[in-house]
């Protein structure tokens, strides 16, 4: 299935010459997936690292961060795409987030707009956007998605509001679906609370149709897998059982203890210097009781576009 998908994937129309498309985030798990099929599909890419990367064909490597303003104007120049991955999901405070998710995009759209000829915009936000008060990362995603608005009269944007993302890579779901592998998924809120998820290869694909699109479009975006009403975590322990002919125990872990945890850490944090990621904040996010998505409203713009993984077709490569 994943070869045909890869296939499927590969024919999007190639009839045009082909385009530059600069990409932050692109040393990141989506901006990795992202950039080697933006190869493969025949895009030139433009793309911004803070380590040193070597050019390769198709691809040339912009040194600098998002507050580097001449490598951010070097990054768009003569662009006709840029897509906007870059961000942090670990701080703690708020202004560690705000710095990167919300003075960066600043600093990125400040670039584009001073360009002759302005590229097409595509920010890839976070389903977390929608609740901001939940966390400061989620609160840093709505307010960068507030600073792309700003700029409605100047250039044409897309915001992608994708949910938990996993595939090649992916560092944040791995440890939850090795967990279910050793036989115990741990349940953070109540065990019917419903999630979405989505495989990156699918979310590459709807930035790949984005690309293709012959109209403009604009406006916020929700991306799941498709799966009716989402996963619980009985539903997803169930489905893995199925798959890996094996009992998976959800285990509850209580509020007081989570709390606990993620309050010391983010304590040492501030002691030690490091960015943490399970934060009081965090602990909201897990607790929300709907990150279940709508496709629909992208799927009647970009009709060509459905995703095509099921997590059941992929359990066995995700650990």
């Amino acid at each position: 299935m994943i070869r045909s998908y890869l296939l499927w994937n590969q024919a999007i129309d190639k009839t045009e010459m082909p385009k530059l498309v600069a990409v932050t985030g692109a040393t990141g798990f989506i901006g990795k997936n992202l950039i080697e099929r933006l190869i493969q599909n025949g895009y030139s890419v433009r793309a911004l690292t803070r380590k040193l990367q070597p050019d390769r064909e198709s691809i040339e490597w912009i040194q600098g961060g998002l507050d580097n303003h001449i490598a951010l104007r070097r990054l768009v120049c003569d662009t006709s795409f840029v897509i906007h991955c870059a961000a942090t999901t670990r701080g703690n405070s708020f202004d560690q987030f705000a710095h990167i998710n919300i003075q960066g995009t600043q600093n990125l759209l400040e670039a584009i707009v001073e360009q002759p000829q302005i590229p097409r915009f595509l920010y890839i936000s976070s389903l977390a956007a929608k609740e901001p008060q939940l966390s400061w990362y989620a609160r840093s995603k709505y307010l960068s998605e507030q600073e792309l608005i700003k700029y409605s009269d100047q250039l044409n944007w897309t915001i992608y509001r994708p949910t938990a993302v996993y595939g090649p890579g992916d560092k944040e779901l791995k440890p939850l679906f090795k967990a279910m592998r050793q036989g115990f998924l741990p349940v953070v809120g109540k065990i019917e609370n419903r999630f979405g998820l989505l495989h990156v290869d699918d979310l590459v694909a709807a930035m790949l149709c984005w690309l293709s699109s012959k109209e403009d479009i604009q406006g916020k975006f929700e991306l799941d897998d498709g799966n009716p009403d989402g996963y619980s975590y009985q539903s997803l322990s169930k489905l893995a059982e199925h798959e890996w002919q094996q009992t998976i125990r959800c285990i509850a872990i209580p509020n007081t203890l989570i709390r606990a945890v993620a309050s010391t850490n983010l304590f040492l944090s501030k002691i030690l210097q490091y960015s943490p990621m399970l934060t009081p904040g965090k602990v909201n996010e897990l607790q929300h009781d709907n990150w279940v998505c709508d496709n629909a409203p992208l799927q009647r713009v970009l009709p060509e576009w459905k995703p095509r993984i099921r997590l059941q077709d992929v359990l066995s490569t995700v650990i």
